[in-house]
């Protein structure tokens, strides 16, 4: 699956990939801020990302790359899929590379691929958190209409080798689809 935005194209990781993935995520401001990236993030990490692993139905993963006259840059990463097998809701996690943070790419790409999960896919509802200490994630969560639900849960960080404190968000289809100019849920 494929998807294109205004200015970016998001799709699967390719085996190709490994090396821009390695060197767009292999930063410790990006690392930190993943739940089950290692540091260091080496090669070996991302060419075993790249050749994936298998998704169940619901779930999604996606490279980020910037469309440009040339060829597409790598600029992160992003999709959605279940925690554990409990879990009723799909999460919605991402990152974006360190050079390439202010620009509204997590924005652009969140909004595409919840738009997939709730017209595409159906799903009834996504999850997110971020840690405690990445308040710019929680801002891009809120410009995507997901509201805090004011429960924290704690979420092992692998880099960091402890749990850290993290606030949850929801957002329900019939919610997305009220944001629309006319509301889709009525």
């Amino acid at each position: 699956m494929f998807i294109r935005t205004r200015r970016l194209f998001l799709r699967p990781a390719w085996a190709e990939d490994a090396r821009a993935l390695h060197d767009a995520i292999a930063s410790w401001e990006v690392v930190k801020n993943l739940s089950r990236a290692p540091w260091p993030y080496g090669l070996a990490d991302a060419e075993a990302f790249t050749r994936g692993r298998v998704l169940e139905p619901g779930e999604t993963s996606f490279l980020i790359f910037a469309r440009t006259d040339g060829d597409p840059v790598l600029v992160g990463s992003i999709g959605f899929g279940r925690r554990c097998a409990s879990d009723d809701d799909a999460e919605l996690g991402y990152w974006i590379a360190r050079d390439h943070w202010g620009r509204g790419y997590a924005t652009e790409a969140g909004h595409a691929v919840v738009e997939l999960a709730f017209d595409g896919l159906r799903l009834p509802a996504l999850t997110a958190g971020h840690f405690a200490d990445n308040p710019a994630s929680g801002a891009v969560l809120r410009k995507l209409g997901f509201r805090a639900t004011g429960e924290t849960r704690t979420v092992p960080c692998a880099a960091r080798g402890c749990e850290l404190p993290t606030p949850l968000y929801a957002l329900a289809r019939d919610e997305w689809a009220c944001r629309m100019p006319f509301c889709l849920a009525a």
